[in-house]
């Protein structure tokens, strides 16, 4: 506000009134443009102390600034203190009232006014189409009496942007024949007809009489035929033409950004995004969440905050974007700083940026915001629920998560498997089947997310009968070739031992990825068949493409320990660093261990683990130890046993493994004296755990349980039993 006062002291208007009311003009443009009521009343005030306000100019500025800022007794104010200012008057008042959606209100007007001209007749036209009231904008298309471009425009953009490209075009050569010359906005959006209509031949055509009609180089008409050949996917002719454009604008580098972000090209695209003289919110937008969808979660928050500090404001998509970034970054501080800035610019009720502050809130633990997000929201998508329901999942609240997935209005597939992934998750399996068969009761149609979560929930309690009634489903629904459908039946298969199913269905997949090929490879080598899984591994380095990553290669140490291969094993230990660029972990440094231990090489494990480059693990010590009750090797074993008490462990095995050592030898002190530093370090040995399958149903049984509802029938029965083997 000052500066623009003082623009207009710099300006004697005694001596030169033309600028003094050219810039007064142009201030009141960018007044009505930021809707800065308070400023334009302001300087009103002003240009009436100087006497111009009533010049006509002014005065229709004014008329327009009030307008857009939803004044209306002042700009009905304006109107009346002007006379002749009617035809004027009654065109900004039709489209103000277009603007705000009040098209019956626009129509009075219109039929109200005395006389009309092109702007009259182009404002209810464009109005009409504006709002998809397509036949009303034809009415006033035929009867328009002034024959001009704006008129055939206005009817032609309208038909493009209702989707009517065919009749748009024809219109366009009822234009040529009615002897009409187009211009850039008509060229635009006929270039845009042609681009749905995906007729290339046709572009082809109206480029000619482009170049004749002498708007080649023009902007807009050339940012229109890139974004043609993008879409008709002439990737090469697009940038042909943006290399040739002797002038751009923001939205020719903006549409030469999105083909890079389309392809999934980010260097190149960061390269233009770089270059850009100008940006806009889109090229922001496009470079944020292409990052963010890429995985590349820091670059992209780090471009939001250089956006923000240019001065624009995001957008929803931007937001969305940013804030999912943070949340896989689980940087909460960071993400309610975000928050709150869509707060400040009033779109926190958006439900895309709903679900996204949900999930994040969740991914970082903090469930009570996440609810207090989800409750702000009047009116909640689907997304919006599942958002949440994922979100209790993900920390452990599954009473929560059902009774929210309970009173969903409306559920859909990814509903569905939020519950029963959140159940498998937290190894809740009997919850898994229930929701599972609710949901296929419900006529919901189960997809390879689902399928696969259920068949994680049969490998992890070896349920082969419910994973067979499964898989004959997914054949039915004809996902037996899916890739991630096949690799789960693939690993159920061999969890549940019957490993012929499980290499007959990996076998028949179509595509294998890095984890079909490490489930078939630990099935082997896991259900004895260590011979199998090297030479499978084998077949994978000649024969696909998939490089070996860290779970194969335990896979394959694993095996290797378990067919006595140490040398071999050592060897494919070796390659890990020196060909695969695989940094070993502590589990790859335990199969190595255990590898020597099992074999009887229990010094030159011991110096193996004393080698290692970082602490290592308690299971090293523990196989090693296991090794030496197989072999009787006391001394080792001491070491062994001492090293894992120093180490803290928390578990029992170590300890048991030890005692049973002691009690190999005979050393029953010892053995007290083990199982008494138990006690004290509140050690307990896990109690056993079995569960059967009857009539679909799983049954767990933990050792001295009396939580199953049928306990004192069990018992009645095994106390029969021993009475009888006690007889016999």
């Amino acid at each position: 506000m000052r500066g623009a006062f003082k623009t207009l002291q710099a300006i004697n208007p005694a001596k030169n009134i033309g600028a003094y009311i050219q810039t007064s003009l142009s201030i009141l443009k960018d007044f009505s443009k930021q809707c800065l009521s308070t400023q334009g009343t302001v300087l009103h005030c002003h240009l009436m102390k100087m006497g111009i306000s009533y010049d006509n100019h002014v005065a229709v500025k004014l008329l327009i600034m009030y307008l857009k800022c939803r004044k209306t007794f002042e700009a009905d104010q304006i109107i009346k203190d002007f006379n002749g200012f009617n035809l004027v008057g009654h065109n900004c008042l039709i489209s103000a009232n277009v603007d705000w959606g009040k098209l019956d209100e626009a129509r009075k007007l219109f039929d109200e006014m005395p006389q009309r001209n092109e702007v009259s007749w182009t404002a209810m036209i464009s109005g009409f189409f504006k709002y998809g009231r397509v036949e009303e904008a034809m009415w006033f298309f035929y009867r328009n009496p002034f024959e001009d471009v704006y008129k055939w425009t206005a009817g032609i953009s309208g038909l493009v942007q209702n989707g009517l490209t065919a009749k748009a075009m024809k219109l366009f050569l009822e234009m040529l024949k009615a002897g009409v010359l187009p211009n850039d906005i008509t060229f635009t959006s006929v270039v845009k007809a042609c681009a749905d209509l995906g007729d290339f031949g046709l572009g082809r055509s109206v480029l000619g009489l482009v170049v004749k009609s002498g708007f080649e180089d023009n902007v807009s008409v050339s940012n229109s035929f890139v974004t043609f050949h993008l879409r008709l996917g002439e990737k090469d002719m697009a940038m042909r033409i943006f290399d040739q454009m002797g002038e751009r604008d923001v939205v020719s580098w903006t549409a030469i950004l999105d083909m890079y972000v389309e392809k999934g090209d980010l260097r190149e695209a960061r390269r233009i995004f770089d270059e850009m003289p100008e940006r806009n919110e889109v090229a922001w937008s496009a470079m944020i969440s292409r990052y963010s969808q890429c995985g590349y979660t820091e670059e992209s928050v780090k471009l939001f905050s250089q956006m923000v500090n240019s001065g624009f404001t995001p957008n929803i998509s931007c937001f969305s974007s940013v804030i999912n970034a943070l949340a896989t970054l689980e940087a909460m501080k960071a993400g309610m700083s975000v928050h709150a800035r869509t707060l400040k610019t009033g779109i926190t009720r958006n439900v895309f940026i709903c679900s996204s502050l949900v999930d994040l809130y969740c991914k970082c633990g903090n469930i009570a915001d996440a609810r207090s997000v989800f409750e702000t929201l009047e009116e909640k998508n689907v997304v919006c629920w599942n958002s949440m329901i994922s979100g209790y999942s993900l920390n452990g609240h599954l009473d929560e998560a059902r009774d929210l997935f309970d009173q969903m209005p409306k559920k859909n597939i990814a509903s569905w498997n939020c519950m029963i992934a959140g159940y498998s998750e937290n190894e809740q399996f009997d919850k898994v089947f229930e929701v599972f068969n609710v949901m296929l009761l419900s006529g919901e149609i189960p997809d390879p997310s689902s399928c696969a979560s259920v068949l994680c929930a049969c490998a992890s309690i070896a349920s082969l009968g419910t994973g067979k009634n499964l898989h004959g489903k997914i054949v039915k629904l004809g996902l037996q070739l899916n890739t991630f459908v096949g690799t789960a039946l693939t690993d159920m298969y061999a969890k549940c031992g019957d490993i012929d199913s499980s290499r007959n269905i990996f076998d028949i997949l179509p595509r294998k990825n890095e984890i079909t090929w490490t489930a078939m490879i630990q099935g082997l080598a896991e259900n004895g068949f260590a011979e199998e899984s090297i030479s499978l591994f084998e077949e994978m380095l000649r024969n696909s493409s998939v490089a070996p990553n860290e779970l194969i290669l335990s896979a394959v140490l694993f095996a290797c320990s378990h067919c006595g291969l140490v040398d071999k094993g050592l060897c494919y230990f070796g390659l890990m660093k020196d060909v695969y660029n695989l940094e070993p972990k502590e589990r790859h440094y335990t199969c190595v261990v255990d590898m020597l231990s099992r074999a009887g090489r229990l010094s030159e494990a011991e110096r193996f683990i004393k080698s290692t480059p970082s602490e290592t693990e308690v299971n090293a010590w523990a196989a090693l130890l296991s090794g030496c009750k197989i072999h009787s090797e006391d001394e080792i074993a001491e070491r062994a046993a001492k090293r894992i008490y120093e180490l803290g462990e928390k578990k029992s095995g170590g300890y048991i493994l030890l005692s049973n050592v002691y009690a190999s030898a005979g050393r029953w002190t010892d053995v007290m004296h083990t199982r008494q530093l138990m006690k004290e370090k509140g050690l307990k040995k896990s109690g056993g755990c079995s569960w059967l399958e009857l009539k679909n149903e799983i049954h767990i049984f933990y050792s001295q349980d009396g939580c199953h509802s049928q306990t004192a029938e069990i018992y009645g029965v095994l106390e029969s039993l021993q009475s009888d083997m006690l007889i016999l």
